[in-house]
């Protein structure tokens, strides 16, 4: 018996084996779908027009050919001369497709053809069925898209009559060992969902017009039979060579050994505030107003991790690259020679033009592919600008956080709190998804702004309960002794009774702001 034989669904279990799977073209959709779909079955992509369906499907079709598959595409709704620009322009060629163009110029314009009282649709519809079993006999093709299905549906005027047709379809390829791709635009008033039942797979592509930025795509695998698939949408984009599609993020499908050790800012009394530094695997956040420190409290831990051959990735929303090489050089962080060894990668991110998959993909991406050991978010709060939808932004994080904590990675995350000295407010609350919570404040003292750092929560391990002043000179981050006298510092108005001991000496280095 072939291997082709045994499996064949219809033999007995303990006969039968698993078929390999052929792939979509789209390596994002094959993971999705855990290697691909099943050959020689009918599948529906599904979704409004611009939503990409027609270079999903041009996909499928090319990853055939360049295996020297028979391939054919047939367009009721597209000439081959649009085709042939679109494929152009995303560095195709159609050489090995064969499109077989139903409504061609001619046909359009023979009156013999045109629709009249003598020619009713059910006669247009068979004939149109016709052609495309005999192109099919002709070519003999193991891969098949059409497009589009709402073309024939106008063609049958009754639902009854196109599910027939759409049978018919499915029962003529089943027996001739292809795999065919239906489209449908959703042109029909309601969701069709006797498409649904009879596909053995349903794609669904949507495009959402947000408020501000570029439209976002995503995709969602409706139902696969007998393939086990990863629910839920996931973010794509349009780019030349295809759809770039970034399948959903699932922490639990990650991890590595690694030893939980220590991970050096390279100061001292920072290392002895946090009770000897920040864990692997853990995730800490920087948070108190605009402009304290926090970025440049960042950029310590990833120049000290560049000094022992370590890589970072840091992800800018909030600052251009420029702007945080200027504030290394003013502070003495040796950053410039790290970015020249390529141990610091910095990606300045525009939250109005990324989606979140697109991001998680991009971390994933530094640490997978790039072996980064610390990532970098600066800031939440432009990563909350980047959610079409705010509900979800503490479940995306609190994925993508589990994610680098199971491959041994520190992530450092800002967030600026609104306001500047006194009561100030936290846009987002994750301090509670935080294995570390270090928080900086400004507080006002003899006619002086100075900077206060605690630690508040550290979930592993001990840490220095105290609160000390700091300074962001150019020689790096002074800090201080603790502030005993103080009552009330985090309020941005302390009361002190003591002497000035405790204070930073305005000597010696210059403060930097």
């Amino acid at each position: 018996m072939t291997d082709l034989q045994r499996s064949d669904p219809c033999l007995p279990e303990d006969e039968r084996i698993d078929p390999p799977r052929i792939s979509t073209g789209s390596v994002g959709l094959d993971d999705i779908l855990g290697g691909g779909v099943d050959a020689d079955r009918l599948y529906l992509y599904e979704g409004r027009p611009g939503t990409g369906k027609t270079t999903l499907a041009m996909q499928f079709l090319l990853a055939g050919a360049r295996l020297g598959e028979r391939t054919l595409y047939v367009t009721l709704s597209e000439s081959r001369c649009e085709l042939n620009l679109v494929s152009q322009r995303h560095g195709w060629s159609l050489d090995g497709i064969d499109v077989f163009e139903l409504v061609s110029p001619e046909v359009v314009l023979d009156p013999d053809r045109e629709l009249t009282v003598f020619h009713p649709a059910e006669m247009e519809l068979n004939e149109t069925t016709k052609l495309v079993f005999d192109r099919v006999r002709e070519t003999n093709p193991t891969r098949v898209v059409f497009d589009s299905l709402s073309e024939m549906r106008l063609l049958a005027q009754s639902p009854l009559r196109y599910r027939r047709q759409i049978l018919a379809l499915k029962h003529f390829f089943a027996g001739r060992r292809c795999t065919v791709i239906l489209l449908d635009d959703l042109s029909s008033a309601q969701n069709d969902l006797q498409l649904h039942s009879i596909s053995h797979g349903v794609v669904l592509l949507e495009q959402l017009a947000i408020d501000y930025g570029a439209e976002r795509r995503r995709l969602r695998v409706v139902k696969m039979r007998g393939i086990k698939f990863r629910g839920g949408f996931h973010d794509f984009t349009i780019e030349t060579g295809g759809l770039a599609i970034y399948p959903r993020l699932i922490a639990a499908e990650h991890h590595r050994e690694f030893s939980g050790d220590f991970t050096p800012s390279g100061n001292q009394e920072l290392d002895a505030l946090l009770g000897g530094g920040l864990e692997r695997g853990t995730n800490a956040l920087f948070i108190g107003a605009a402009g304290v420190g926090k970025s440049s409290l960042a950029l310590t831990y990833a120049t000290a991790a560049a000094a022992r051959g370590e890589r970072t990735a840091m992800f800018a929303f909030d600052e251009g690259r420029g702007t945080i090489e200027t504030r290394a050089r003013t502070l003495g962080i040796p950053l410039q020679q790290a970015l020249d060894a390529g141990l610091i990668s910095i990606r300045q991110i525009d939250p109005a033009e990324m989606s979140p998959g697109e991001f998680a993909q991009k971390v994933r991406s530094s640490v997978e592919t790039d072996g980064a050991q610390i990532v970098i978010i600066d800031s939440l709060n432009g990563y909350l600008n980047a959610m079409p939808d705010g509900r979800f932004l503490v479940l995306q994080m609190h994925e993508l956080l589990s994610y680098l904590s199971q491959l041994g990675v520190l992530t450092i995350m800002v967030l600026a709190q609104h306001g500047l000295v006194g009561i100030t407010e936290t846009p987002l609350d994750i301090s509670y998804l935080s294995d570390s919570v270090v928080m900086l404040r400004y507080f006002e003292f003899n006619s002086r702004i100075r900077r206060a750092l605690s630690v508040v929560k550290k979930r592993s391990g001990d840490h220095e309960h105290t609160i000390r002043e700091f300074r962001l000179t150019s020689a790096g981050l002074v800090i201080g002794a603790p502030l005993s006298n103080f009552t009330g510092i985090l309020t941005g108005t302390p009361i002190y009774t003591g002497s000035t001991e405790p204070l930073l000496n305005d000597e010696g280095n210059h403060e930097h702001r």
